[in-house]
């Protein structure tokens, strides 16, 4: 029991405390000196914050351990330094705020030559942080007056804490205006263009790498409070930089120029897909972006597209050109020439761009034959399903595309006026930085089915997957995303905006092709939709979404399968879940107590009977009370319910079921209350002759209890003017 513990023993920090001499080694060594210093210890406190403290915590977390002490001991002192600097006391964070000296000394842990130690640039950098959070005016004036402060850091931004310590001074700051300032200082310094040249070829890769997240990081915190921040009238100058058509065309050049690495591409293009990406990250925006097609949820800088525009025939070297790369051993066997990163990257950029609906952006992937290239590593890394997804929403992007070729470039936002473009395959003339062309063979739907040979490309993997099932083969992993780009053209085809385009285009494949085309649609696919969705789609669902939508499709469209999907899962919770989770509360009680649970679930129990009133079994049921049941008559002399009468035992009940004032509610429909014969076949389960019309002599034998028919539920309710008369409820257990 808890009071057989001491709960006021004095800490024995305030023991150490009141003794003379004691060092602060002394009080780090204990236990919960950290719970101390958070629970606002006035004495510990007050120790913490004298000067010869501070400087000594301050050391601990700024310079080197000596190396001949234990490696599992090296660093205990400096990451209880680090916490009790860090532990949000007002009155830590003051001193160390405050004096300019303690702050000199942990500037000073920039000065050193790199590389840093990781470990203590995590403690510097979270230190700093802290301070810029709590200390804010103090702090930031003291790093403005160092005029080699952003060097220094990225000096050392192969430490990621470096990189932790810009994201900090970039979102950390408040209030807005100060923050302005703070933004405005940092690109006085250049910032963005210094972190743009870290990103050449001949860069470190952990450099590249870290200053690659840098920029991806201070793009999304940039546009996150812009939207948050809506008092701030002024623009963000660092989002504006590094949207800017220079910056990008520089770090263009960074990736191409010179010898093309993996690490430069991959890194570079992670910050180009940052730009094109939409606010919402993760799986359900990528639904998002899927579902909607060319429909994005926020605008990007047509600047941006300007300055990618000449380099996509760079990145369509990159297709057919990748760095060299080993072959590795994977679980279906070893790849000679893997995809590489530098590959995928390009895909994701192609998928990005597309989904921007730029003309001119899309013209020019068609003139360079681009998905073309993407189908072939498609069918040819048939195991590689982050490409698989990349190709798939390539090819819904271009389905989606005549439908909003009539726009004036939806998804971009002109700082600059453009002309319009034309709807279809007729574009007006553009700018000089675009390669527009008003030949309609250039528009990439007709380039997807005429040069890139989508639908026969479709068939001749299914029937090659199907050759390869029956020889007792493994199916190929990339059949799902197949299916998945078949049922985008067969849904485009059929209800898309640009159906009449596709239909057309369908119309011209040869007449062999065609046939097959529709006699895979009509019968493969929608096998092969149907056995996909058995499992998440129950009959009834699939029934009412047939007819909603319209009856030729081979294909529940995406809407019903998400529905059927949520019903599903729904479905997993049944009404007694939450009683048989975890443990029962009575199967830790005695017996005892337990005889009476039964009973006291009886107002739980649920009566109603879940029947179709169309079904067969409901009109059985009702033809059988016809039979059966004695209607109501209002028109009789009305009875008073409160007088005794005699009760009679019949060998069958009967339930008088009232239609107006009456309810009678029952479980399994169809049922008579039997209560079985003895050896007179006229006699009741009470061992006497029942009672007719209340004359003769009335039978007091003992009820046979093992004639009674076991039942589980029989409850009347006798709704009458303003009276309720609720029959008990009998429960028989037989054994």
């Amino acid at each position: 029991m808890f009071w057989k513990f001491d709960l006021n023993n004095t800490s024995h920090i305030d023991q150490l405390l009141d003794r003379e001499g004691v060092t602060l080694r002394e009080l780090m060594e204990e236990e919960d000196v950290l719970q101390e210093c958070k629970a606002q210890n006035r004495k510990l406190l007050l120790f913490l914050s004298k000067d010869h403290c501070m400087q000594e915590l301050v050391t601990l977390i700024t310079e080197e351990p000596p190396a001949d002490l234990e490696e599992k001991t090296r660093f205990k002192f400096p990451n209880i330094a680090c916490e009790l600097l860090t532990s949000d006391v007002a009155l830590i964070n003051d001193k160390l705020g405050g004096d300019e000296s303690l702050l000199e000394k942990l500037y000073h842990f920039l000065e050193q030559e790199p590389p840093l130690n990781p470990l203590l640039a995590s403690f510097f950098s979270k230190t700093i942080g802290n301070l810029i959070a709590r200390k804010t005016d103090q702090v930031i004036s003291f790093l403005r007056k160092k005029h080699n402060f952003i060097s220094l850091v990225l000096n050392h931004i192969d430490a990621s804490a470096m990189m932790d310590l810009l994201l900090r001074l970039i979102s950390c700051v408040e209030p807005a205006l100060l923050r302005m300032e703070v933004l405005n200082w940092l690109n006085e310094e250049r910032l963005i263009q210094r972190l743009t040249e870290l990103m050449h070829t001949g860069r470190d890769e952990e450099r590249q790498s870290n200053a690659s997240q840098t920029l991806c990081d201070i793009i999304r915190l940039s546009r996150d409070q812009a939207n948050q921040l809506s008092e701030v009238t002024e623009p963000d100058p660092l989002l504006a930089v590094l949207e800017s058509q220079e910056n990008v065309a520089e770090l263009l050049k960074n990736m191409f120029e010179g010898e093309r690495t993996e690490a430069s591409v991959v890194n570079g293009t992670q910050v180009l897909l940052t730009l094109l990406e939409s606010r919402r990250s993760g799986l359900e925006g990528l639904m998002d972006l899927y579902s909607q097609g060319c429909e994005r949820s926020y605008t990007v800088n047509s600047s941006i597209l300007r300055a990618i525009e000449p380099h996509i025939k760079d990145f369509q070297q990159l297709l057919l050109n990748p760095p060299t790369r080993s072959a590795i051993l994977t679980t279906v066997g070893v790849l000679e020439q893997p995809l590489g990163s530098a590959r995928l990257h390009v895909a994701r950029l192609v998928a990005s761009l597309l989904q921007t609906c730029d003309l001119s952006i899309c013209q020019e992937i068609c003139r360079l034959n681009t998905m073309d290239l993407l189908l072939d590593l498609f069918f040819k890394y048939t195991w590689n399903n982050f490409l698989h997804l990349q190709v798939e929403l390539c090819v819904a992007s271009i389905l989606n595309h005549s439908a909003h070729a009539d726009l004036q470039n939806p998804g971009l936002q002109n700082h600059e006026e453009r002309p319009a473009t034309g709807t279809g395959s007729q574009v007006e003339e553009g700018t000089p930085g675009q390669n527009s062309t008003s030949d309609p063979a250039n528009t990439p739907i007709q380039d997807l089915f005429q040069h890139c040979r989508l639908v026969q490309r479709i068939l001749g993997a299914w029937e090659e997957n199907d050759k390869i099932q029956a020889e007792g083969g493994r199916r190929r992993g990339n059949m799902g995303h197949l299916t998945r780009i078949a049922n985008t053209v067969v849904q485009n085809l059929e209800k898309g905006l640009a159906h009449s385009q596709i239909s057309d285009l369908i119309k011209e494949l040869p007449e062999d092709c065609r046939g097959r085309w529709e006699s895979f649609v009509g019968e493969t696919l929608r096998e092969t939709n149907r056995r996909n969705t058995v499992d998440l789609v129950s009959t009834h669902n699939l029934h009412s979404s047939s007819e909603d939508d319209d009856m030729e499709s081979p294909f529940p469209n995406d809407l019903s399968i998400q529905q059927a999907f949520s019903d599903y899962q729904i479905q997993q919770m049944t009404a007694n879940f939450v009683d048989q989770f975890g443990f029962n509360d009575e199967e830790f009680s005695e017996h005892d107590e337990n005889i009476n649970a039964a009973f006291d679930r009886i107002a739980e129990i649920n009566f109603n009977i879940d029947a179709d009133d169309h079904s067969a079994n409901a009109a059985a049921f009702e033809a059988c009370c016809k039979e059966r049941i004695q209607q109501f008559d209002d028109c009789e002399e009305e009875e008073d319910i409160w007088d005794e009468k005699e009760i009679n035992y019949a060998t069958q009940i009967k339930v008088n079921l009232f239609t107006e004032h009456h309810l009678c509610l029952c479980t399994d429909p169809g049922w008579t209350a039997s209560f079985g014969e003895t050896e007179v076949s006229s006699s009741s389960a009470w061992g006497g002759s029942p009672q007719q019309d209340g004359e003769g002599p009335q039978d007091t034998s003992w009820a046979s209890f093992t004639e009674f028919q076991p039942f589980s539920r029989l409850r009347t309710l006798c709704f009458k003017e303003s009276c309720i008369m609720l029959h008990t409820t009998l429960f028989w257990n037989v054994c």
